[in-house]
């Protein structure tokens, strides 16, 4: 039993390794996206709107002459983009 409990120790803190490493990664990988796209639009001669709500939610709206960005940021850090050409 002793075997046992530190195999399922070991198991736990590298699951947990794991899954820490993902998120990270894939919060990166937003953020990046997010200031790729608001980079573009700003060569582009986008304009620019952002608004944050009492409750923290930020909304940024990037309009140019063909591509319109949406930038949705929840309180939590859920982001969610949307692009119209």
């Amino acid at each position: 039993m002793i075997i046992n409990i530190e195999i399922m120790k070991k198991i736990s803190i590298l699951a947990s390794l794991l899954v820490m490493v993902t998120l990270s990664v894939t919060s990166c990988r937003e953020k990046s996206e997010k200031e790729k796209l608001v980079e573009e639009m700003k060569e582009e001669g986008a304009e620019i709107e952002t608004k944050t709500d009492d409750d923290g939610n930020y909304k940024m709206k990037m309009e140019s002459d063909d591509k319109e960005v949406k930038i949705k940021e929840d309180a939590d850090g859920d982001t969610k983009i949307k692009v119209d050409h």
